[in-house]
């Protein structure tokens, strides 16, 4: 009789009809839950990522530093002052309604706002998808945005 490698991960082989009580504490889609945004200085660029989107940065967890974006995703702010940050792109979809206030947070921190991710229309928004989105960079050098609407995707 011959071993046979049993692979590392087996399938499941449960049907939909067996009972839901074993998956009650399991999503039945996948979410982003969170991620880590490397920083020179962790709480300077979360708590300007927070007075920007008008969020709160909440308390330290381990090396990190959580921003609450208030869907069930966390930014978790850690710092790298070893070597460079790798530039990184963050979209945000925010109210309409609370746009403008984002914007004049940016205004009154002195931060150029872009209507284009390669920041060549400066003090501009756009107007993609029938709403409106601007580009900034975060202390770190990430390219964040702001939109209003979601891209339409083919």
């Amino acid at each position: 009789m011959q071993n046979t490698p049993q692979p590392a991960h087996t399938p499941s082989t449960e049907s939909a009809s067996e009972p839901e009580a074993k998956s009650a504490s399991v999503t039945s889609v996948i979410q982003l839950n969170h991620t880590a945004v490397y920083a020179a200085d962790r709480r300077r660029s979360a708590e300007f990522l927070a007075d920007v989107l008008g969020l709160e940065v909440g308390a330290p967890f381990g090396p990190f530093l959580p921003v609450d974006l208030g869907n069930g995703v966390t930014l978790d702010y850690c710092e790298k002052r070893d070597e460079p940050i790798q530039s990184q792109h963050y979209a945000f979809l925010v109210p309409e309604e609370r746009f403008d206030g984002m914007i004049d947070r940016l205004e009154a921190l002195g931060v150029t706002y872009y209507a284009d991710p390669h920041h060549t229309e400066p003090g501009r928004v756009n107007g993609w998808f029938g709403g409106r989105g601007a580009y900034f960079e975060d202390p770190s050098g990430h390219n964040m945005e702001i939109m209003t609407r979601p891209y339409v995707r083919p």
